[in-house]
């Protein structure tokens, strides 16, 4: 296991590393002192049967998932011959938390929040189309093609300026609403560059002096998070930290053009433009 955490995780975030170790702790403890080219498949479906038992269902697929990666890079190492963990079933856990995403009265709140808020446009964007914060922060101006409603995701402030995966690298189509506010925060930056006169330092298509090259600005995670937390705070939504929220409700939101769908029918929100009203 630690040999895949310190060389196959090589050049991932210390966060993902972090979160395999935890997931792969219960495991491990369980399988105890089993040799690794010694373990079965009845030795790993025990295992995970026992995490299903009192941990949720998606930590038991992560758990699975890191255990099958794990075993896979010491059968390309050639310390196994079989990937026993590739043979077992992921168990069903137990019911998780109840969902933090937003219902869309609380969506429709927060946009009202965040209409005057400097960071509104990046709110909108998040709620709307998907886009994870970290490639929000990312986003320059030159990947926003206003005239199209569309921007490009290619990068995100990772490890290295790149997505969380080959296919995050995407093209998305722009509800209305979250046009209108990229125009508005366009102007609104033509006003602090204004403001700024010679302190402004432009990175490329770049805003802010102090924030670099990007949309936003290149901000610090805590500090986006703490704008999104005062502007959540204001409508009452909960502990859940916001940046989930903002993303469960967006992929909630994909269900929208579905009659059934009651978060399409509260915003009424369509796919060829949508908007909030």
């Amino acid at each position: 296991m630690n040999d895949w955490l310190t060389e196959g995780l090589n050049g991932r975030a210390e966060e993902t590393v972090n979160l395999n170790r935890n997931v792969l702790k219960p495991v491990v403890a369980y399988l105890g002192d089993i040799e690794l080219r010694k373990l079965t498949a009845h030795d790993v479906r025990r295992a995970l049967t026992e995490l299903a038992s009192r941990r949720s269902s998606r930590t038991v697929v992560v758990t699975h998932n890191a255990l099958t990666r794990a075993i896979r890079h010491a059968e390309a190492n050639r310390h196994v011959l079989h990937n026993v963990a590739a043979l077992v079933d992921t168990p069903k856990g137990q019911k998780g938390r109840p969902s933090s995403a937003l219902t869309a009265e609380q969506a429709a709140a927060l946009l009202k929040a965040a209409q005057d808020a400097r960071l509104g446009a990046y709110v909108v964007l998040c709620l709307l189309t998907g886009i994870r914060t970290e490639e929000a922060r990312a986003l320059r101006w030159d990947h926003v093609d206003l005239d199209a409603a569309a921007i490009a995701v290619w990068r995100s402030v990772r490890r290295g300026g790149d997505t969380k995966t080959e296919r995050s690298c995407r093209t998305l189509q722009l509800p209305q609403t979250a046009a209108e506010a990229l125009r508005h925060y366009q102007v609104r930056q033509a006003s602090e560059k204004l403001a700024a006169g010679e302190l402004w330092k432009d990175h490329g298509l770049g805003v802010h002096h102090h924030a670099r090259d990007t949309a936003w600005g290149r901000q610090r995670q805590a500090t986006v998070q703490g704008h999104l937390h005062r502007g959540r705070d204001r409508v009452f939504l909960g502990p859940a930290r916001a940046s989930d929220q903002l993303r469960k409700f967006a992929i909630s939101l994909r269900c929208a053009g579905r009659g059934d769908c009651p978060i399409g029918r509260t915003l009424q929100f369509q796919d060829n433009g949508g908007h909030i009203p």
